[in-house]
């Protein structure tokens, strides 16, 4: 008896033609996420991946723990592969689940049978195994609708799988399938949640950081990493590119009317995001904003912002309140980060009186006063580049 891990990949199997491109991509991120904790042998078949330790020095629970965060896994079990014999079904079902059928008092069990040559048919291995697992533990009872436990035995091509309790994927599709997109992080709750969100649906993240010291510390920067190591458990590895801002900053408080300088700024930090973008391959912005959350949150301000930008911008969290997005927080665990004390440039010259209702047409007017291409592009090539992986 050896013990696997079967994963189910949910999602996927919606997919057409293209399913395979899918799978592989799931593969190669399971393969790249367990690397640090041993080799395993993957098999595709029936909508399901057969993950197997290819020694037994791999710890499994590690394993079920980082599989637990990986996009494009709907569910999974850890699993006794053994021979497609039915005695050894019925002995190992016994051997492998006794913890588990010892602590409940009622199950009941499921039977998938892929291989048609094998004798039973799937309702008669329902009928074998829960016989012999009544026999041998007297306290439990048959319950069809409502078990503390189901038994899942699966009769595939290579073996048969034997499991109880199937434990809830992350969801979402592959990281990777969808693109890339670079998110624009400061540090706050939000935008943490922002990256996981469009993560799940298959994006690879890269991410873009304003720093302007001395207004923003050494601190706010490693918060800014935290958080990225947290996400990077779902999405995989990040690129994270910090980019000095200070310049910009004060040319802005310097020749901007104060009612629009978090507008102005914003502008700027898109152009910059936008132009790190293309040079890493990225289609697409992603960030924090929900409607009316902030004064540069509302639809005009929101307008003023997207007029800059050339590729399109992801909002997933735009309608959304901010209950919401700290339960979310608190979920994939970046909320106490977030709120560590360590401000970051978004609050440095914050207006007391901003504009909440800004016309393009008033913005690039203001704008004019700035050298916009200059600090683009030097802002954009002095990004400083850090890996981020929470493996």
């Amino acid at each position: 008896m050896k013990e696997i891990i079967l994963i189910k990949n949910g999602e996927l199997a919606l997919k057409g033609l293209n399913r395979r491109t899918f799978e592989d991509m799931l593969v190669k991120n399971m393969r790249r996420r367990l690397d640090g904790i041993g080799k395993f042998k993957f098999t595709v078949a029936q909508s399901t991946i057969v993950a197997e330790p290819e020694n037994e020095s791999v710890d499994l629970d590690e394993a079920v723990e980082r599989i637990s965060k990986i996009f494009g896994i709907a569910g999974f079990s850890r699993a006794a592969a053994v021979e497609k014999d039915m005695e050894t079904i019925l002995r190992s079902a016994e051997e492998y689940l006794a913890p588990q059928l010892l602590t409940v008092r009622s199950f009941k069990v499921e039977a998938k049978r892929s291989d048609k040559k094998f004798p039973l048919k799937s309702p008669e291995i329902c009928r074998e195994t829960g016989g012999y697992l009544l026999r041998k533990f007297p306290h439990l009872e048959v319950d069809v609708h409502n078990p503390d436990i189901v038994v899942t035995v699966e009769v595939r091509d290579s073996s048969a799988y034997i499991h109880g309790k199937q434990l809830k994927g992350a969801g979402g599709m592959p990281t990777g399938s969808a693109g890339r997109a670079a998110l624009l992080i400061s540090g706050g709750i939000d935008s943490p949640v922002a990256g996981y969100m469009m993560a799940k649906r298959g994006l690879e993240l890269m991410a873009v950081h304003f720093a302007s010291p001395p207004y923003t510390s050494e601190r706010a920067e490693q918060k800014v990493h935290s958080l990225l190591k947290q996400v990077s458990k779902y999405s995989g590895r990040i690129a994270l590119f910090v980019v000095p801002f200070t310049e910009t900053q004060e040319l802005i408080k310097d020749n901007c009317p104060e009612e629009i300088f978090t507008v102005i700024m914003r502008r700027m930090m898109m152009r910059v995001a936008q132009k790190i973008a293309a040079k890493e391959n990225a289609g697409a912005l992603i960030t924090g904003e929900s409607v009316g959350q902030v004064a540069s949150q509302t639809m005009q301000a929101i307008a003023c912002t997207d007029s800059v930008c050339e590729i399109p911008v992801f909002r997933p969290l735009i309608g959304m309140d901010k209950d919401e997005v700290v339960a979310i927080s608190r979920k994939i665990e970046t909320f106490d980060i977030s709120i560590l004390p360590y401000e970051d440039c978004c609050t440095v010259f914050t207006p007391k009186h901003p504009r909440t209702r800004p016309t393009i047409d008033y913005v690039e007017e203001c704008e004019k006063a700035l050298d916009v291409d200059r600090l683009v592009n030097e802002a954009a090539e002095n990004a400083r580049f850090v890996l981020i992986s929470g493996y």
